[in-house]
């Protein structure tokens, strides 16, 4: 008898000692929830015997490390990015009005379809009416001031004309009595002094065109009460809330009777429009993703609302910046928007549905288990078992999806269809190492 197989007779006979009953008479104890050590004894020397069978099954050489294998095939690999957002309309508007008045009448509902400048609601206008009245007032009498000082302007300039030119006609005659010693040096800059007060009085009118005009203050009245008066005109046009868009009311926040500017403590908008004929899916690409991400790039939607169905969308829209991904984490995400090509009208705004995007595949290629493939400082390897032994495979990553990857033979040894590639070797694993292959189930 060889050493191996006293040992494994020893061992069985153990084994069989420990499946006794535990009491005498053959009687079983009672079953607890704890186990017993010699349970725990049992239950261990099973588990043995079940890799003891598969290693003899598999004609494992005694000291042999036995490791999980699975053949060597070509098959299709994807490399999907998967990612949840809400649904939306392409076109989307929140309806405020920053009046406060009440809501006098409510012509629309939510699930409404409405046009471009559609009344959705009327406000009482007896506020705004008001306050048009008093700006107009305000106007009207800025004008008739304007019109005054007009007058005004163009009489005392018309005074203040003539009597420069009586002055300066004046001041040439005392020039000339001057000079023929007529009358004294005194009366000549007395004449000089009342012309020259004439001249100024002459310059202190607003003079456009030939035209006397009021003092500037007078216009700037005008033009601030016209302001007013243009801002309480739009107030009051403003009490009938119309749709911006064209669209479906998907939201109304108020009621008759309510002011128009309390829509609660969060200051939700009166109305939301959304243009439902087209859908939209809003998702946070990683930034370490993106660069994978192109516009026109063609997804794959699902929802729960869909019970398994798919729609197809495309990638419309990439934010030039990143924003940060929140939950304390580093990374930074990229917000991008998804068409939805195919009408389905169970998709509804509001709900959340996944989307994926292709972001690399390969066909009829070398694929391995993702856990297969060795990362070491000189490149990635591969591990097979060829008689009995470890040979490390030098090989090139190539597309990989979540549980594959497809590699490529990067040395003088070929990837051969039905190698046994260990499907999660071990690290101390090395080259020539002698290791017993068990097929994965």
């Amino acid at each position: 008898m060889t050493e191996t197989e006293r040992r494994e007779e020893e061992f069985d006979a153990q084994v069989a000692e420990l499946m006794k009953p535990d009491e005498p008479g053959g009687k079983k104890k009672k079953v607890h929830k704890k186990w017993s050590r010699k349970r725990k004894i049992i239950t261990a020397a099973a588990a043995a015997l079940v890799v003891l069978a598969g290693f003899r099954a598999c004609g494992g050489k005694e000291g042999a490390m036995a490791v999980s294998t699975t053949p060597l095939t070509k098959g299709d690999v994807k490399e999907v990015l998967s990612l949840t957002g809400p649904i939306s309309g392409t076109d989307s508007v929140d309806v405020f009005s920053n009046l406060h008045s009440e809501v006098q009448a409510l012509y629309v509902k939510e699930g409404d379809h409405v046009e471009q400048g559609q009344v959705l609601a009327e406000l009482n206008t007896a506020d705004a009416q008001r306050e048009v009245d008093v700006a107009k007032n305000a106007y009207d009498l800025a004008v008739a001031e304007f019109d005054e000082q007009a007058v005004s302007a163009a009489n005392g300039y018309a005074k203040a004309v003539q009597d420069y030119n009586t002055a300066k006609g004046n001041y040439d005659r005392s020039v000339v009595l001057a000079q023929a010693g007529n009358i004294s040096q005194v009366d000549l800059e007395t004449a000089r002094n009342t012309m020259e007060d004439a001249a100024r009085e002459v310059a202190s009118y607003r003079v456009e065109n030939g035209q006397p005009l009021p003092a500037k203050s007078y216009e700037l009245r005008i033009k601030e009460a016209q302001y007013e008066l243009e801002t309480k005109q739009e107030a009051l046009e403003d009490t009938k809330i119309t749709s911006p868009i064209t669209g479906t009311v998907v939201r109304v926040n108020t009621k008759v009777g309510r002011f128009a500017d309390e829509t609660g403590d969060t200051a939700e908008p009166l109305f939301v429009i959304e243009n439902l004929d087209t859908l939209e899916l809003e998702i946070d690409v990683s930034e370490y993703s993106i660069g994978k991400v192109a516009l026109g790039q063609a997804a794959v939607i699902t929802a729960d609302i869909l019970n398994g169905d798919t729609v197809s969308g495309e990638v419309t829209a990439i934010s030039p910046t990143g924003e940060e991904k929140g939950g304390g984490s580093t990374e930074r995400v990229i917000p991008t928007t998804i068409r939805i090509n195919d009408k389905d009208s169970r998709l509804i705004a509001g709900i959340t549905a996944r989307a994926e995007l292709t972001l690399n595949e390969a066909h009829d290629t070398w694929v391995v288990p993702g856990s297969a493939v060795i990362d070491q400082a000189d490149g990635s390897y591969i591990a097979a078992v060829n008689g009995g032994t470890v040979e490390l495979i030098p090989v090139d990553r190539g597309v990989e999806s979540d549980i594959q990857t497809e590699v490529k033979a990067r040395g003088e040894i070929p990837l051969e269809e039905g190698m046994e590639i260990i499907t999660s070797p071990d690290a101390g694993l090395t080259d020539g190492m002698a290791v017993t292959a068990v097929p994965a189930a």
